[in-house]
């Protein structure tokens, strides 16, 4: 018995502007699922205020209900792009079979083509969040970046980007590339050009692989002393229970809302290996988050081991508490603005980081001279570390606090 594919993802969009509209999910299970999903609706701009998962180990269904914040105009390209996005996440229904039921994991998909965007041009306050944002519409990922401004008045942008829709290489697609970005120039392209490079390329382009101890101090704060900044929501529940199931433990959790949230969870689980047999999430008033999940390990086991249950739920609370790292440091008469977050097992970053940094800057009329990211291992962990240089005068007319203060809010969807 069989799903036809065009049940597999079933979008029910909302017909009052406030009200949520509804994505269901009907396909074969796989560990990390939700995480992906999760991950995708992110990506797109949506937050889920409530959500339903059930799966007996190889069927899911899964209901969330989404909002997009600020609203804008949706029109029928873009649910029917999300919904792509989503059915290709989804296993094929042939791997339902026990034979062939994590297929992706004996035909590993091949890593996606890296292109190199170099792009010159006449600086403005705000240029780099209208060209991120750019990429972000495109579907274009943008891995690593490096931005410098000339004393001309010019910039040298510089992005490694992959193509979700795997057509950079065409000329079409570059054309199309091309003329989103000259549609937000005030003043005509220098040059813009777009070249596939190979991996020595990309390495050759990776940021510093060293990280000064001030640096790792400023951001990793909360591991090193559990002070939270003064921003951050410290009212996080995490508590464990193998009283309620004879085949799982149930993981119940209060918090506040933030944006990515239910990504977070489910991240943080599909890195543990875990899998949700049953769950629900759903919001109260208040932005308070209530979330009922029942798990067990890979070996189809509950959790009773002490250590792990301990282990388990100071990730979680960790995660949930301060997702990412938001610290504004002094570097001589200059001042950085350093975001870190952790990177997943299967090295897939959280969406639009870049793209909610260079928003803050430019809600904030803050210039800046110079950007970088990079991955670096820090501990047992892989984090996605952002430096963004501000430009000299700028950096003087806002402090480090309420520039720290507006950038982590935005992150976190808290503005």
């Amino acid at each position: 018995m069989g799903i036809l594919h065009d049940d597999v993802v079933i979008i029910r969009q909302s017909e009052r502007e406030g009200d949520p509209s509804v994505v269901t999910v009907n396909c074969p299970d796989k560990t990390g699922l939700g995480c992906d999903l999760c991950r995708i609706l992110l990506f797109f701009g949506l937050s889920i205020v409530r959500g339903d998962v059930s799966t007996d180990g190889k069927w899911c269904y899964i209901v969330f209900w989404v909002v997009c914040k600020p609203t804008p105009s949706w029109d029928s390209s873009r649910w029917e792009l999300l919904k792509k996005r989503l059915v290709d996440a989804c296993p094929s229904c042939s791997s339902a079979s026990g034979f062939l039921y994590y297929p992706s994991e004996l035909h590993p998909p091949k890593p996606p083509d890296v292109f190199l965007l170099k792009l010159c041009c006449y600086d403005r306050k705000g240029l780099l969040h209208d060209v991120t944002q750019v990429l972000c519409s495109l579907e274009l990922n943008i891995k690593k970046v490096k931005v410098s401004t000339i004393p001309d008045g010019t910039v040298m942008d510089l992005f490694f980007v992959t193509d979700t829709r795997e057509l950079l290489h065409t000329k079409g697609r570059q054309e199309e590339t091309y003329k989103a970005l000259e549609d937000i120039m005030l003043d005509p392209v220098i040059s813009c050009n777009i070249e596939k490079v190979g991996p020595e390329i990309t390495a050759c382009s990776q940021a510093s692989s060293f990280l000064p101890s001030a640096i790792t101090d400023d951001i990793f704060r909360l591991e090193i002393s559990n002070e939270l900044p003064s921003v951050s929501s410290n009212e996080v529940s995490v508590m464990m229970d193998n009283t309620l199931s004879p085949a799982h433990t149930l993981v119940h959790i209060v918090c506040q809302d933030h944006k990515g949230l239910l990504y977070d969870i489910m991240r943080t689980l599909k890195d543990y290996n875990l899998q949700i047999s049953y769950g629900r999430f759903y919001i109260k008033q208040g932005r308070k988050c209530d979330i009922d999940l029942f798990i067990m390990q890979a070996d189809g086991k509950k959790i009773v081991d002490p250590s792990k249950q301990s282990a388990l739920s100071s990730r979680l609370k960790m995660e949930l508490l301060q997702p990412l790292r938001v610290a504004v440091a002094s570097r001589g008469p200059d001042t950085e603005l350093l975001v870190a977050n952790p990177v997943e097992l299967s090295r897939e970053g959280r969406p639009l980081v870049f793209h909610d940094i260079t928003l803050a800057l430019k809600m904030l009329k803050t210039c800046i001279f110079s950007a970088e990211i990079g991955r670096h291992m820090i501990g047992d962990l892989e984090w996605e570390v952002y430096r963004v240089l501000l430009d000299e005068g700028a950096s003087l007319s806002i402090s480090g606090r309420k520039l720290e203060e507006r950038v982590w809010k935005l992150l976190m969807g808290w503005e």
